[in-house]
């Protein structure tokens, strides 16, 4: 063996000793691996780019997001808007166009995107339709007054795939009229199906009692069943007009009228009771009531320190 095949017998062994302590290189274009010296292990091999495009992505989000952000403030949307089934959607799509996106115009809002949304819902209404006819349904009416003082009518239909509104009527002048009530739930029957119709549930109002039992003497395989939410706000009503409630409801409402009736009183209740209000908004009207008497005693404390304080005032003065 010559001087010069023992010196690469030599470097090749060094090389393979000191790409042994690094671990296992990597591979070249030829596919042969490229031997690491020990420095290796104190580099990455990661290219820097990489990191300097996340920290950029990062700032472009923060900017995206406080756009968005500036456009719920400025329409007053609310918070749990970003809940909606629809808004992940929508931002994935716009996400995906890329740039130079141009969104919709008002022309095009209330013209061909309304129909085709329009086009859906029947589509979606045909599955309904399906499961009407399958499992059978529940028609459920339900009266509002809306901020014009008129006495609307909402009717929807309840299944096992969900519910559906159907439609509303202004009923203002007819609310108090059995006859014209039984006319609204035997057209709404007749519209989705006799023999689709298991049970059809309203109020417990006097009216509604007529229509209900006129209504199954007409047609036998269905049912009227009252409204239990208003079942329960009767129940309630006719609990608070009983002697032993009657007082102390009357003084809660009294109580309650004087501290949101005074800026200054309202103002050192919320300091005491940790801006914990009274007034509690509940799905019947009565339970608003007893509610609000759960919450007065509740803060019997606040209230005692509200109190001793304006007495502190007052000796004070």
């Amino acid at each position: 063996m010559g001087p010069t095949s023992m010196n690469e017998s030599v470097l090749s062994k060094t090389i393979g000793t000191l790409g042994s302590w690094s671990g296992s290189g990597s591979v070249s274009g030829s596919g042969e691996p490229i031997p690491r010296g020990p420095m290796d292990k104190f580099t990455s091999s990661q290219p820097r780019q990489t990191t300097l495009n996340s920290k950029w992505k990062q700032e472009e989000r923060k900017e995206v997001c406080r756009k968005i952000g500036r456009f719920m403030y400025s329409k007053g949307l609310p918070f749990n808007t970003v809940n909606d089934p629809y808004w992940f959607p929508m931002i994935d799509v716009v996400a995906n166009f890329g740039p130079g996106f141009k969104p919709p115009s008002i022309h095009e809002l209330r013209t061909w995107i309304l129909k085709k949304e329009v086009n859906d819902l029947s589509i979606i209404m045909e599955d309904h339709k399906k499961a009407w006819k399958q499992y059978g349904c529940s028609i459920m009416s339900d009266g509002w007054t809306d901020g014009k003082s008129r006495c609307l009518i909402n009717f929807l239909v309840n299944s096992p795939v969900g519910t559906w509104f159907m439609k509303s009527i202004d009923a203002s002048d007819t609310i108090k009229n059995g006859e014209l009530m039984f006319k609204y739930l035997d057209d709404v029957v007749e519209e989705i199906g006799e023999e689709n119709v298991v049970q059809v549930i309203t109020y417990n109002a006097s009216n509604y009692v007529n229509a209900g039992m006129r209504l199954m003497e007409k047609k036998r395989k269905l049912w009227w069943t009252p409204c239990a939410a208003h079942c329960i706000d009767l129940m309630l009503e006719d609990i608070g007009k009983l002697n032993v409630h009657a007082t102390t409801l009357s003084q809660a409402r009294q109580v309650v009228k004087f501290i949101y009736g005074h800026t200054w009183v309202l103002s050192l209740m919320r300091t005491f009771t940790k801006n914990h209000e009274l007034l509690h908004p509940a799905i019947t009207r009565f339970a608003t009531v007893f509610l609000t008497l759960q919450s007065l005693y509740k803060q019997t404390s606040s209230y005692s320190n509200v109190l001793l304080r304006k007495m502190v005032f007052k000796h004070m003065g």
